[in-house]
């Protein structure tokens, strides 16, 4: 197995952690960091947050905070399997349960606990997501997500249809995660491309808020053009709110220009780019419940697209 042992990952390991780790071995209970921050840790980088995976129950981590008497907030997340312990009144920590999907529709899961790391770390949606790091540094990867990420590779857990037909959210996931892993602009794998594309259909139950959550940081992210016109290849675009002919050439002659200028642009500025008009702005509103400064800035882009800078303008 392999180990971490980074200065960031140093920097994870605060008095307050140790305290939590220390409580959790203390119970008999095992605890590791979990996804996502293993990921950063791998690559290099600190990790934004650093959710905790376990062993115990959340009724069992409830009797063991009570006992020690470490307080609990944000008690909604129980029925996922997550407790929020706050350590010496200073460090909030996120400890979840690991679990079993046993029902899912597409947008949610009824789970089932377990304590059996592998079964957990199968439900993950991407290899690069599904690792968990022990708190002595030991890296535990049962899918390769440590080899995948050293090739800049972005794959499904298993089989992708599966994975997808679990949460149709992760769809767009995959995207916006190969843009910040990949190097490649197109270097997707087929089976990948072709799970997409057979079940784009189940993007019509999620809702226009959590779509448009990844739809954004793709549209920042690298590639934000190339994965957005992969996206529509694949045939996305009536289920997130696109018109049926969307403006692909003044969407590349916008992300072209921004790049050949180094300009950074908003992600509604870049969209702007695909519609052509007020109702086709609403229509796309309409359906990922965007902000009204989001709406508004993008009716202004297509309503004033052919104005031109006056010659006295610097």
């Amino acid at each position: 197995m392999s180990k971490i042992d980074s200065p960031h990952f140093q920097d994870v390991l605060t008095p307050e952690l140790n305290v939590l780790s220390e409580m959790f071995n203390r119970y008999g209970f095992e605890i590791r960091i979990a996804g996502g921050a293993v990921r950063d840790l791998l690559m290099g980088k600190p990790p934004a947050d650093v959710d905790f995976a376990t062993t115990a129950t959340p009724e069992q981590m409830k009797d063991m905070f009570t006992k020690e008497n470490v307080r609990m907030i944000n008690a909604l997340g129980e029925k996922h399997g997550t407790i929020t312990a706050r350590i010496n009144d200073a460090v909030n920590f996120e400890v979840t349960t690991l679990r079993i999907d046993k029902v899912t529709d597409g947008r949610r899961a009824e789970v089932e606990f377990t304590k059996d790391w592998q079964i957990d770390s199968n439900r993950r949606d991407l290899t690069i997501n599904s690792m968990f790091l022990g708190l002595d540094g030991t890296l535990y990867d049962y899918f390769n997500g440590e080899e995948d990420l050293k090739n800049r590779k972005v794959k499904f857990v298993g089989d992708p249809v599966t994975r997808i037909q679990e949460d149709y959210l992760r769809i767009l996931r995959y995207f916006r995660f190969y843009g910040r892993i990949a190097t490649e602009p197109d270097n997707h794998c087929e089976a990948t491309l072709e799970a997409i594309r057979n079940n784009v259909e189940g993007l019509k139950v999620i809702s226009g808020e959590r779509i448009w959550m990844e739809w954004k940081k793709i549209l920042v992210g690298n590639y934000a053009a190339e994965l957005t016109l992969k996206m529509l290849e694949l045939g996305l675009g009536p289920y997130i709110g696109l018109p049926a002919n969307p403006n692909l050439q003044e969407f590349e002659r916008v992300w072209k220009a921004s790049q050949a200028k180094n300009i950074k642009l908003n992600p509604t500025t870049l969209l702007a780019g695909l519609l052509a008009n007020e109702e086709e702005v609403l229509d796309l509103h309409g359906r990922l419940k965007m902000s009204g400064a989001e709406r508004d800035n993008a009716i202004f882009i297509v309503e004033h697209r052919q104005d031109q800078p006056h010659p006295d303008d610097p």
